[in-house]
This record gives structure tokens, C-alpha cells and sequence, in this order.
């Protein structure tokens, strides 16, 4: 599976910004999809995750309410849509698969194998 993530860029504090991630390949074996950020001298993040099949959605609390992750089953997108950006927000944001059934690993990035390179998200105060 290769995936590829855009909609990076800069916003200004409150405002929004749409990241796409577009897979290819062997899509069969994905089962959930998820977008984690890696802020600068900072550890890799959860974000958000969405399972293939069914539709599930799961959120980091520091997006939860503010966010939303989607998938186009005939695009094989998924998309992350966040709202009230902040400083906070600024990081390198991945989008990644996983090629079995996680459940309590979903914010893990262990659990995930496939990782698309990531897109910058720059949020000016």
C-alpha cells in the first residue's frame, strides 16, 4: 500500500485546512487508516483514525470536536478536515494504514505499517 498525503500549508489561527491522503496499491489489505503529527523536538502524535469497514472514527482529545476524518471508498481517500486551528496545531502531519485488525492499538503508530510521507501544517497566531 502506498499512500500519499496533501492539503498541507500555512493557516492562520482559526482558521481551517483539509488533508487528504490517497492510497494505492494493494488497498485490500488496509483495515484502518489513521493520521498522526510530528511537531518539531516532539515525539510522533495519534490524530485521528477512521476503519475501512464500517466507518468507525476514532480522535485524539486535543481534536476531538474541532475535526473530522472521512473516507471516499471510491477515491480511496481518506480525509482529515480540522477546524479552529491553533499554534498548536503546527506539525509534519503522516497519514498511515494498518494491515490487520487493531483495536486498542488504533492511536498506537507501532501499529500501523504503511506510512505515506508527510505534509507540513503551519498555523500562524
Amino acid at each position: 500500500v502506498q499512500l500519499q498525503a496533501s492539503g498541507g500549508g500555512l493557516v492562520q489561527a482559526g482558521g481551517s485546512l483539509r488533508l487528504s491522503c490517497a492510497a494505492s496499491g494493494r488497498t485490500s489489505s488496509r483495515y484502518t487508516m489513521g493520521w498522526f503529527r510530528q511537531a518539531p523536538g516532539k515525539e510522533r502524535e495519534f490524530v485521528a483514525a477512521i476503519r475501512w469497514t464500517g466507518g468507525s472514527t476514532y480522535y485524539a482529545d486535543s481534536v476531538k470536536g474541532r475535526s473530522t476524518i472521512s473516507r471516499d471508498a471510491a477515491k480511496n481517500t481518506v480525509s482529515l478536515q480540522m477546524n479552529s486551528l491553533t499554534a498548536e496545531d503546527t506539525a509534519v502531519y503522516f497519514c498511515a494504514a494498518s494491515n490487520t485488525l487493531i483495536t486498542s492499538s488504533i492511536p498506537s503508530a507501532s501499529a500501523y505499517v504503511y506510512w505515506g510521507r508527510g505534509t507540513l501544517v503551519t498555523v500562524s497566531s
